[in-house]
């Protein structure tokens, strides 16, 4: 693979990643630089070390996952997103402003988020495509984004509040139906 074609998959994996850092960045008020490379580098690195863990279980992947990912996607996203919901409804704030993402909401986003990188990796496999430049790529690029996520939600959960909770918990959601409806077909082209 190309670096444009290796590119052009690092952006599109890392979109998720890019939303749920601008929804967690709001949660958190004022994402610290620290903290946002904290995070960007969970997302990062779970977005870059599932397309290997898929490229070198290719043969055993083959229909194993492909019937539970996007529920296991759905769910995790889902009740974190609902979780937010509800407690931007409730006026009530999970974090203090400037207060870091806890390690195991942390790991829960970053393995949602990188489901599909998984069976990126494996389709690598399948293709005869090396997996090194292209993981390098996903999580560089994913940490990219997500630390300018972080960042960027921690201005607007600043200037907005509860409402931007709201809001976030309403696109982790959003990102948990979307692979939902794609892998069950509902989605359209």
């Amino acid at each position: 693979m190309d670096l444009a074609g290796s590119l052009l998959v690092a952006i599109g994996l890392a979109m998720d990643s890019l939303a749920t850092s601008v929804a967690s960045g709001a949660q958190m008020g004022r994402a610290r630089p620290w903290m946002a490379a904290r995070a960007a580098a969970s997302f990062g690195g779970f977005q870059a070390g599932m397309p290997v863990i898929g490229w070198l279980l290719a043969g055993r992947l083959t229909g194993l996952t492909d019937k539970v990912d996007h529920w296991l996607a759905f769910g995790l996203l889902g009740f974190i997103g609902a979780r937010m919901i509800w407690e931007g409804l409730r006026g009530k704030v999970d974090t203090a402003p400037g207060s870091d993402l806890d390690a195991k909401t942390l790991v829960v986003l970053s393995v949602a988020t990188s489901i599909d990188a998984l069976m990126v990796g494996a389709s690598f496999a399948w293709l005869g495509v090396e997996i090194a430049r292209p993981a390098v790529m996903i999580g560089v690029v994913t940490f990219i984004l997500s630390f300018a996520g972080l960042l960027v939600g921690g201005s607007l959960g600043r200037a907005f509040g509860g409402r931007v909770q709201i809001l976030g918990g309403l696109i982790l959601f959003g990102i948990g139906s979307r692979i939902l409806m794609e892998h069950l077909g509902l989605a359209g082209a």
